[in-house]
């Protein structure tokens, strides 16, 4: 199915959204290791919880974007 402007705008910013959280996650990892590696065990465990949460939400924006391409979302182009 072929998706209209708007919709491969909203896929391709969910797309980029997510993309933005999976780089951010990868540098908070990096962080948390040289955290954990100073000694800063509390500052390691608060960033790695970070990337947790950053990780499940570019999962779920990854997943809406499969849906727009699927059609199960849409957007109407706006007036």
């Amino acid at each position: 199915m072929w998706l209209n402007e708007s919709e491969n705008e909203l896929r391709r910013d969910l797309q980029s959204v997510a993309s933005d959280l999976r780089w951010s996650a990868v540098e908070l990892l990096r962080l948390a290791d040289q955290l954990r590696h100073a000694g800063n065990d509390a500052d390691a465990q608060a960033a790695m919880r970070l990337c947790e949460l950053f990780q499940g939400d570019e999962q779920r924006l990854a997943g809406y974007a499969e849906e727009v391409k699927a059609k199960a979302i849409s957007r109407n182009k706006a007036h």
